[in-house]
């Protein structure tokens, strides 16, 4: 089977199976071979390496993957992806594929499988209207994960790793710093991709940090913030968190925590970094249970 990373390949195989993109599915499958080598070698792919393959399509990555790991479990929604991957994957005896649904597959049972528990490497070229759910479904739901190299949108790239004060810092940009060390490895044009998407994507590749980069007592509370400090991301952090419904903190106690941090009763949440959320949650902890 040749290799699929090119125009002519990609088309012959589509035409062959009679293929029509599922819009449902945001697929856009890579065609360009130079991007491909990249992403092998930003996610540091061996041969001791087991790679968890998200959204494989008709297995262009996938291909490139085998070749430099040990194992490749490849998980496909599309039902008429999956003759497709039989055919083109035929050479591969590595690689396993499994026609589900990546929110809904248990990873720590995929490793015990086929790891033998240990963390594996996650690569990617994501849909990206489900791009978030997939990333924090892998982060936050404890899954043996070591790296994740994906293909995103290049405007959730940048907010994944980008600090406060800038437009793009979000809940986003600090959930993925709490959890990973976030390194955007290469920017890339539409015309990489068959069809073209109308935006600019960029391959982003997720460290997973042995310890958060900060210490909080309770993350869940400290979320909650983030998010509630965002919802409403023009207002001040003070008027954010006291119309925050999930919330338990009088007004007086969010003010006060605000003013022991030493910021100003103006600031936003946008301002503040990661390690200041941290601190704030800790103080509203210690205001609430003193009442």
């Amino acid at each position: 089977m040749p290799t699929l990373g090119t125009p002519k390949n990609t088309i012959e195989i589509l035409q062959k199976y009679n293929f029509t993109f599922q819009k449902k599915y945001g697929q856009n499958f890579l065609i360009d071979t130079h991007v491909l080598d990249k992403i092998i070698r930003a996610a540091g792919i061996t041969k001791n390496d087991c790679v968890l393959e998200i959204g494989p399509g008709i297995g262009t990555m996938t291909q490139y993957l085998a070749e430099s790991a040990g194992h490749v479990t490849a998980v496909e929604i599309d039902a008429k992806l999956i003759p497709i991957l039989k055919e083109t994957l035929a050479d591969y005896d590595n690689v396993t594929v499994l026609h589900e649904d990546i929110l809904k597959t248990n990873i720590r049972a995929l490793a015990e499988t086929y790891n033998g528990g240990r963390p594996m490497k996650v690569v990617a070229n994501l849909p990206y209207y489900i791009t978030t759910p997939i990333i924090m479904n892998l982060l936050e739901g404890g899954a043996p994960v070591d790296n994740i190299t994906v293909m995103v949108q290049k405007e959730v790239a940048d907010r994944m790793q980008t600090g406060p004060g800038s437009k793009d810092y979000g809940a986003l940009s600090l959930a993925v710093q709490y959890y990973a060390e976030p390194y955007i490895v290469a920017n890339v044009p539409p015309n990489c991709f068959m069809p073209r998407p109308n935006v600019g994507s960029a391959v982003i590749r997720l460290t997973r940090r042995q310890m958060p980069p900060v210490r909080v007592s309770d993350p869940k509370l400290m979320f909650q913030l983030i998010r509630a400090s965002f919802n409403q991301r023009r207002k001040t952090l003070q008027n954010s968190l006291s119309n925050a419904a999930e919330l338990p903190f009088s007004r007086e106690e969010i003010s006060s925590a605000i003013e022991n941090l030493g910021l100003t009763a103006t600031v936003r949440g946008e301002e503040l970094t990661l390690k200041q959320f941290a601190a704030l949650a800790e103080k509203l902890e210690e205001l609430h249970k003193g009442r």
